[in-house]
């Protein structure tokens, strides 16, 4: 099973060529090597995605490059969060979970407001910290079972 990468804090001189030839020693066992840059300028925004064959893989990229210096930036890699359904269906909009107010719609000179859209009641906690929301609701838990 594949498994994405997120690479982040890239320097914004990047070029996908120049992202492209980091993996070209581990092009192999990659599925795919993804620079985001933005629509108007074409500049890279600062982080990429890149797809392994396999777990095992994908943590050998993560111990390899995750600190790794390039052009004077310090590279952050984590496995990418699964997208869900949600996500996905809204990818072509404003998929970062907000909504933006239409221009002129506010009674203060029209600035666009940008408003976060609330979180549904069945969200389950970030997966990445999960773990540590188990251990405050137990160190909670006996704190009041002491008092």
């Amino acid at each position: 099973m594949s498994v994405r990468l997120y690479f982040g804090n890239l320097p914004r001189s990047l070029e996908r060529e120049e992202f492209e030839a980091i993996f070209t020693e581990d092009a192999d066992s990659l599925v795919s090597v993804k620079l985001i840059s933005d629509r108007k300028t074409g500049k890279c925004r600062g982080f990429g995605f890149v797809t392994a064959k396999d777990d095992a893989t994908a943590d050998t990229l993560v111990e390899k490059y995750n600190g790794f210096t390039l052009q004077d930036a310090t590279l952050k890699v984590e496995k990418a969060m699964p997208r869900t359904e949600k996500e996905s269906e809204g990818s072509r909009g404003d998929s970062s979970g907000q909504r933006r107010q239409k221009k002129g719609g506010s009674k203060r000179g029209g600035n666009n407001v940008v408003v976060a859209e609330s979180q549904s009641a069945d969200a389950g906690p970030d997966p990445r910290w999960a773990q540590d929301l188990a251990k405050l609701k137990e160190m909670l838990a006996a704190q009041t079972a002491a008092s």
